[in-house]
């Protein structure tokens, strides 16, 4: 696991939208907020562009930082920015939206881990609690609280080891927390997403799976879904 893993991890977010008008009209007072991926290309300036959740493309025109600072070709960003103009003519049913990037953050992405007696113990077993789960895509994501104070924790969505197959389903995954000893002093705020490529089996389109996890109350999240990957090759 990375030391780096918990860095972007925030105490608060705070998250300002705006509106987008049927007019196509924009302000520079309005700003959006929402989950995509980093992607380098030689298509703009800018030298990158976001790739929404929703399939919108967020072409950069101004910043006041230096992106690639923080992100990487890849990673799943939480960004903040200001709607410039747009452009329906891109032959998709996406629309590009050129932008001021007001910030961004790195999000925690990971694959599934499967849970062996070597591993048990560094992905421990700590409560942590589960305030927003959804899914998009291939990439199952939470909004998760803790408690600690100054050591790096970690976050790991696990699985029994073997081949799966159709009769598995649902498959079962736990929502592990190693909290490394620290100090519940300071609630903690943050966001993971989880690629589910790895529960793909092979002759369906779909699979269904269950996940579970310990809040701080001793009480049991669970959380029931459908990963559809009949178009989705990642």
């Amino acid at each position: 696991m990375k030391r780096n893993v918990f860095a972007m991890l925030i105490a608060s977010v705070i998250l300002v939208t705006g509106c987008i008008d049927d007019d196509d009209h924009y302000s520079l007072s309005d700003m959006w907020v929402g989950f995509g991926i980093f992607q380098e290309t030689d298509s703009n300036a800018g030298g990158y562009r976001i790739i929404m959740d929703n399939d919108d493309i967020l072409v950069p025109v101004t910043t006041n930082f230096n992106v690639f600072h923080y992100v990487e070709d890849g990673d799943r960003v939480l960004v903040n920015y200001t709607i410039l103009d747009d452009n329906n003519n891109t032959g998709d049913d996406v629309t590009e939206y050129f932008i001021k990037l007001n910030s961004v953050k790195k999000i925690l992405m990971k694959g599934i881990l499967d849970i062996t007696e070597e591993n048990r113990d560094s992905i421990g077993n700590d409560p942590l609690t589960v305030t927003d789960v959804w899914l998009t895509d291939s990439l199952l994501n939470f909004e998760i609280k803790y408690w600690g104070s100054s050591k790096i924790h970690f976050i790991n969505l696990v699985k029994q080891p073997g081949e799966l197959t159709a009769d598995d389903q649902p498959i079962e995954l736990e929502l592990r927390h190693n909290d490394n000893g620290d100090i519940a002093s300071i609630p903690y705020k943050a966001f993971v997403s989880f690629q589910l490529g790895e529960l793909k089996i092979a002759g369906l389109d779909s699979v269904q799976f269950r996940v579970t996890g310990m809040d701080y109350d001793d009480e049991e999240f669970d959380y029931d879904g459908v990963f559809n990957y009949g178009e989705n090759n990642n």
